[in-house]
């Protein structure tokens, strides 16, 4: 009780940035935090690649990457998944046994929708900050490639669809961008500009390896046309191959390029492929711990957490959820937009970033200086811990990020990290 109490005193006064800097004992920290590439959905190098194979290589490389860990002090894992059956339950346990995590880990699937690889962060976090336990692995997973389409559509019962606030939680997700577009005056041609500064921003982080230290390489098999002229020869055939490489960035996008693209989801309307996130597949894990047994272990300490928020916003409108949550999240850690020197906003869609963006006044340089989701990809489970991932690696030691994500039905969440 008494540890409890310490605990709580600590939770409830540290705020500031002076506050959220120091380093206590009972801090979280990360000492890990790796992706796998983000590759194209349906046809990406790991369209034939499950989701829990993704976690396998992922955390196998995590592990490996991490030395002087022994997972066996791992006492927990939580993994965010939106479009396996049960958030991958039973394949994504299987998954932490297969990559070397013990059976004497407890395991959690988690489906926030797009927020789930940081809310996977936020639970074991807040685990360790309760005294729950010492040491856990968080983060999500997506295929896309095998999960994503029609089957996974939310089928609502005769009730809710009587309801006209609930059917709202059914507006498909780019009727609720075009919503934003038009409430809030946000053109074409401006999404479409702020578009093609993610894809130049993506292009130039590749190029200049910027990437490359987050990633962990995976080994795939993929299935390939096969181009023998023999009729009888199977259509495909199976080879090995490295995914190193995010997929989506593409050189030479422009605004003008990709005001010819035709709008998805209304005749008149805005948003079309290139303007929003692209479907995606990946992983992102997260190796966190009290600081007293880092320290005890002589481990890497990368980054510290500090706080996560949720919150709700109209369904209709589920992308300005980043406008409430950061301010939320700031206000939990006592600080200012202005503390922060890097902010990772999720972009769903150029009109809702956009508009989360101007509403907070935020500096346009500060946020996704290596591109969004509109030029990397958003494999949904994933994102949350991609962005921490990349986070960490934009951050210079002993400044402030934030990372931040609208989500599906109405919520934004956010979650203020610091760089050491």
């Amino acid at each position: 009780m008494e540890r409890l109490t310490q605990l709580a005193s600590h939770l409830t006064t540290a705020k500031g940035v002076s506050a959220i800097k120091q380093k206590n004992a009972d801090d979280v920290v990360i000492v890990a935090a790796y992706r796998t590439a983000l590759t194209k959905g349906g046809k990406g190098l790991f369209k034939d690649t499950a989701s829990e194979d993704l976690l396998i290589g992922l955390v196998k490389g995590l592990l490996a990457k991490t030395p002087n860990f022994d997972p066996k002090l791992i006492e927990d894992v939580a993994i965010g998944n939106v479009l396996n059956g049960g958030a991958g339950a039973f394949e994504h346990r299987a998954a932490m046994l297969a990559a070397g995590i013990p059976y004497s880990a407890a395991f959690l699937a988690i489906n926030r929708q797009c927020s789930s690889g940081l809310i996977a962060v936020n639970d074991i976090a807040n685990k360790i900050l309760t005294g729950q336990i010492d040491v856990g692995l968080a983060g999500g997973v997506e295929s896309m490639s095998k999960n994503y389409g029609p089957k996974n559509a939310p089928q609502f019962s005769d009730l809710l669809l009587r309801d006209k606030e609930a059917v709202k939680c059914g507006i498909p997700m780019g009727i609720t961008n075009e919503n934003v577009a038009e409430k809030y005056t946000i053109d074409r041609a401006t999404q479409d500009a702020f578009a093609a500064a993610s894809y130049n921003k993506a292009e130039r982080a590749v190029s200049q390896g910027l990437f490359k230290d987050e990633i962990i390489p995976l080994q795939v098999t993929i299935e390939v046309d096969n181009d023998s002229e023999d009729d009888e020869a199977d259509d495909t055939i199976k080879k090995t191959v490295t995914v190193d490489t995010d997929e989506g960035p593409r050189a030479g996008v422009t605004a003008a390029s990709l005001g010819k693209i035709k709008a998805a989801f209304k005749k008149d309307g805005t948003t079309h492929a290139g303007n929003a996130s692209q479907i995606s597949d990946g992983a992102g894990a997260v190796l966190l711990m009290r600081r007293s047994v880092a320290i005890k272990h002589g481990l890497p300490i990368v980054g510290k957490y500090v706080a996560t928020s949720a919150v709700g916003v109209p369904p209709e409108i589920m992308g300005v959820g980043p406008a409430y949550a950061i301010p939320h999240v700031l206000a939990q850690a006592g600080i200012s937009t202005s503390d922060v020197a890097v902010y990772e906003i999720n972009e769903a869609f150029a009109a809702q970033a956009l508009f989360c963006i101007e509403h907070l006044g935020l500096d346009k340089s500060k946020v996704n200086p290596r591109g969004g989701a509109i030029a990397l990809g958003h494999p949904l489970g994933a994102t949350g811990a991609r962005q921490i991932a990349t986070i960490l690696r934009e951050l210079k030691t002993g400044e402030i990020g934030v990372t931040s994500m609208c989500i599906g039905t109405g919520m934004g969440a956010a979650a203020v990290f610091v760089k050491e």
